[in-house]
């Protein structure tokens, strides 16, 4: 495999045309725990773990000979927060404060891991990462932008550089010209990974061409698809990579200054961001002459107020400008007239993730993972009804199946699969008859979804595909910058009719009115926002049309989550307990203890409480 974990132990300074090392002050220990520090472990309680875990290794002297180690997010969020123990790696899942006291007793003291809050282990399939291969969760997955998370201390510079962290950056710097990156990254074929797919090399090399003088490198860190979140996490578990790309790219087209467009509501990855960045000034990787070149490049950080918008590059242009974020027309295209007008190189975090990865092993390594017209790999957040959510890597061409069913362990209480939605509120909505489709940009078009920035929600029989397509519109409706006519007036009325529809209100013609609007929207509009909001309305009515006519015509919603078209009763598995009652918020059931109640369908307002509450199937919606 490529890019292997190369640490040395006899450094000190790094040199230009050598191997890059880290410091050798490291103490020798008898146990090495490392810790995720995620957003969804810190969310989980991870930090008041960590707390117990340095309180239970004083009491039992153990801190001279146990380190414990945070990391950024491991991608198993369904089984966080995780812990793992070397040497041996034992993977702890879902632990809690309570559980630490028997680790620390048992594992470090006893050497004997605790077996039930262990995840299970399956030998099946070929490892990246040794540390990976043990588990099914990611025996299929190729972890390179993801490589080092949940690996090393993000906030660690010499973490990074055990890593071969900068050795790409001294490569350049040492025996490529600019010229050369850019060819090397024509090479491998990357695409990128923001949701459009063209070919960075190519967008490299324009940028390369434009007249000598102020050029910027942009790091698009605007990340606003619902149940997103890759370009977040692979900052907070490892900032370093997205910086050397950055550097990489500006030595390469002849950039001085880099900016990283973040979200502002992502406060860990911007606090492990400036510290990164911070600690690569200072160790010389950032700045004038770096490692005593002749090139020069700085970075600083810009926040967004999350405008999903923003996400589109002309967009998010104009917001670090001081400008609304509002797209404007093409060309000029931002290679040619980008930030304060100068050319302008922009891609997303998973694409400057790649670009260390591509310089240390080339370009032609990179280009044999994956399929002919797709290259290397790409991350999902992998979300909804699967029993695995998390971050998920994987080579392109793998397909739909495999992430549902083989790392996302299916489909949780025995539901059945209905579609998987790709692409974020721009993607479309594939039925099981596409589970076989190989994750590539043009695979994915051909089946009516796209591969976007890379969300990946499962959808189970219990969802009501029409309220899928509803709350998707309401999304892009609302996130809407209103410049262009289309897409400011098109979205809305499609959210009114598929309202009214939801609502048991929508006519014959309604169906019809979707496909026309949607099809002029995706014409018409100026851009990717608009040219893409009407995606999961569309594949909704092809996969799925029989659902949107049940509405239409039979007022009939079959998964019973429209409200509008349910009716409550209470049937004779009524046992009359009186959990129902308690919980109707209108006073709407009635009935004495131990008998039969009774729902009245006049002052009912379809909640769903009585439902929720009911320990004996007795209430049904229909």
């Amino acid at each position: 495999m490529g890019f292997q974990n190369t640490e040395t132990k006899n450094s000190g300074n790094i040199h230009f045309g050598m191997r890059i090392e880290r410091k050798a002050t490291v103490p020798e220990v008898h146990y090495k725990i490392t810790l995720c520090d995620g957003t969804s472990c810190i969310r989980k309680q991870s930090k008041q773990i960590h707390q117990i875990l340095d309180q239970e290794l004083r009491k039992r002297n153990l801190k001279e000979v146990v380190s414990v180690h945070l990391s950024g997010c491991l991608g198993m969020c369904a089984k966080g927060p995780i812990l793992i123990i070397n040497p041996g790696y034992v993977m702890y899942g879902n632990i809690t404060e309570a559980d630490i006291p028997e680790i620390v007793e048992s594992h470090l003291v006893h050497d004997t891991p605790v077996a039930r809050l262990m995840v299970e282990e399956n030998h099946l399939y070929n490892r990246f990462f040794r540390i990976f291969g043990d588990v099914d969760f990611f025996g299929k997955q190729m972890r390179i932008t993801l490589r080092n998370c949940g690996i090393i201390d993000p906030e660690n510079i010499d973490d990074y550089l055990s890593v071969r962290g900068y050795e790409a950056l001294a490569k350049v710097l040492t025996d490529m010209k600019p010229e050369q990156v850019v060819s090397e990254v024509k090479k491998s074929g990357l695409r990128g990974r923001g949701g459009a797919g063209f070919p960075t090399g190519m967008k490299w090399e324009f940028t390369a061409k434009q007249p000598a003088g102020e050029k910027y490198v942009i790091c698009n860190a605007d990340e606003g698809d619902p149940g997103a979140f890759m370009d977040r996490s692979a900052i907070e578990g490892d900032p370093h990579t997205v910086l050397e790309g950055m550097i990489i790219g500006g030595y390469a087209v002849g950039s001085s200054r880099g900016v990283v467009y973040i979200r502002a509501e992502y406060p860990l990855a911007i606090k492990r961001l400036e510290k990164a960045i911070a600690a690569a000034r200072e160790h010389g990787f950032l700045g004038q002459n770096i490692l005593g070149s002749n090139f020069s490049f700085d970075i600083e950080i810009r926040l967004g107020a999350g405008a999903f918008v923003c996400g589109e590059e002309t967009a998010l242009i104009h917001s670090i400008e001081g400008s609304r974020g509002m797209p404007r027309p093409r060309p000029p295209f931002p290679a040619v007239s980008g930030l304060f007008g100068r050319p302008t190189l922009i891609n997303n975090v998973e694409t400057w993730a790649n670009i260390p990865v591509i310089i240390l092993d080339g370009g032609e390594w990179f280009s044999g993972i994956g399929t002919q017209g797709s290259k290397g790999t790409k991350v999902f957040a992998l979300a909804g009804k699967v029993r695995n959510t998390g971050l998920v890597e994987v080579p392109m061409g793998t397909t739909l199946r495999e992430i549902v069913f083989d790392i996302g362990g299916g489909i949780p209480n025995g539901r059945k699969f209905k579609a998987v939605q790709t692409g974020g509120p721009s993607g479309g909505c594939l039925p099981e008859p596409y589970l076989d489709t190989p994750i590539d940009y043009e695979s994915l078009a051909k089946a009516g979804s796209i591969m976007g920035s890379g969300g990946m929600i499962v959808i189970d029989e219990d969802s009501c595909m029409v309220n899928i397509a509803r709350f998707f519109i309401e999304f892009t409706q609302s996130e809407s910058c209103g410049k262009c006519a289309p897409c400011r007036e098109g979205t809305r009325r499609m959210l009114e009719i598929l309202t009214r529809i939801t609502e048991g209100k929508g006519c014959p013609e309604d169906i019809d009115k979707l496909e026309r609007l949607g099809a002029m929207i995706k014409k018409s509009s100026l851009c990717g926002l608009g040219q893409s909001a009407p995606n999961p309305i569309l594949s909704t009515i092809k996969n799925f049309r029989e659902e949107y006519e049940e509405h239409v015509n039979q007022k009939k919603c079959r998964a019973g989550v429209c409200a509008a078209m349910l009716s409550y009763t209470i049937n004779d598995n009524c046992v009359g307990c009186g959990a129902c009652k308690r919980a109707c918020p209108v006073n709407a059931i009635d009935g004495t203890r131990k008998e039969k109640h009774h729902i009245d369908p006049n002052k009912c307002i379809k909640c769903g409480q009585c439902y929720s509450v009911c320990k004996f199937s007795a209430v049904a919606k229909a």
